[in-house]
């Protein structure tokens, strides 16, 4: 069952979180091979951001969904993992061409160094007007050579959005999806009301504080090989057995990651409005029927002449509504 671990190290400035995802990253798995299998080294990119952004939405408990994308122009022209603020998440990949087993991150996405990774914060009851975060970071560091870890440009993007030190270790395969995530805390209870002076402070200890440089050292020795194949438990203890950590309760089934979609009919129906009636009405008379399917979990939706007309005259049923309002 996936799992989510959170822990803290007694006294000192520094948590961690473990996520394991088992059977929800088998489950988007299965769903995919219906339309073919991604090449493995798809899979293991796509693990790696399924696990990541499961640990950044559980860090930053955020009530709205994390949406981590990186897009190139290399063959996996976009991949995308959704999460949601209850841990349901999903995952999918565009990918046009070949794609060599072992490939390198910048061979899929950042061939010509114009790849880019975005991390996209949308907020569950929009207030009128309002837009999602997006923060966006190259493919490249800070000399402009290409990156090939996902971790390692997640660093960089924690570091540049929240100025805290954070070490990240990705592993995936076709059977799990797991990542490590260690980070400094920052300031906090009085410290944190004295002010921008506290801030900077805080800012000061990017690289300086030497319990996280430590723990963080330990936790960048872990192979990928056991991140894979060990338990949470085993983990820890081989880690960090001379650190005093408290562990919470983990999180799984209803409460831990799990695999679910959010498509729906009327959500394809919204998207058949935006296309236009013209659009649609020349796609009936081509094909007989609008079909559209999940890019998700596979899902198919079939719109047949009557069912689009009545698309659009529920859209003209609707009373205007007020600018701004959507």
């Amino acid at each position: 069952m996936s799992e989510l671990h959170k822990f803290v190290f007694e006294g000192l400035p520094v948590r961690g979180m473990l996520v394991r995802l088992t059977d929800a990253w088998q489950d988007i798995l299965r769903r995919r091979e219906q339309s073919g299998a991604y090449p493995v080294a798809v899979t293991e990119l796509l693990g790696e951001m399924t696990a990541a952004a499961a640990l950044m939405q559980a860090n930053i408990k955020f009530n709205g969904a994390l949406i981590l994308q990186v897009h190139g122009d290399g063959p996996v022209k976009l991949a995308v993992a959704e999460v949601q603020p209850d841990l349901s998440l999903r995952a999918t990949a565009k990918v046009s061409g070949e794609v060599a087993d072992g490939a390198p991150l910048s061979h899929m996405v950042n061939v010509n160094n114009q790849g880019r990774c975005a991390i996209t914060l949308d907020p569950k009851d929009r207030l009128p007007g309002q837009q999602p975060y997006q923060g966006v970071v190259p493919l490249f560091g800070d000399r402009r050579e290409k990156l090939e870890k996902l971790s390692e440009i997640i660093e960089h993007y924690m570091l540049q959005s929240e100025q805290l030190d954070t070490r990240l270790v990705l592993a995936a395969n076709d059977k799990v999806a797991a990542g490590l995530l260690i980070q400094r805390l920052p300031l906090q209870g009085d410290a944190n009301l004295a002010g921008s002076g506290a801030v900077a402070r805080d800012e000061d200890q990017i690289g300086q504080n030497e319990d996280y440089n430590r723990i963080a050292i330990l936790a960048a020795s872990l192979k990928r090989e056991e991140l894979l194949e060990l338990d949470a438990e085993t983990i820890l203890r081989r880690l960090f057995w001379e650190e005093d950590v408290r562990r919470f309760d983990p999180l799984t089934g209803l409460e831990g990651p799990r695999f679910a979609c959010s498509c729906s009919r009327e959500r394809v129906s919204n998207m058949l409005r935006s296309l236009g009636q013209e659009e649609v009405a020349s796609i009936l008379a081509e094909q007989g029927q609008v079909e559209a399917g999940c890019d998700f979990c596979g899902a198919m939706y079939h719109f047949d002449p009557v069912d689009a007309a009545q698309v659009f005259l529920e859209a003209a049923s609707q009373p205007p509504g007020s600018p701004g309002v959507q």
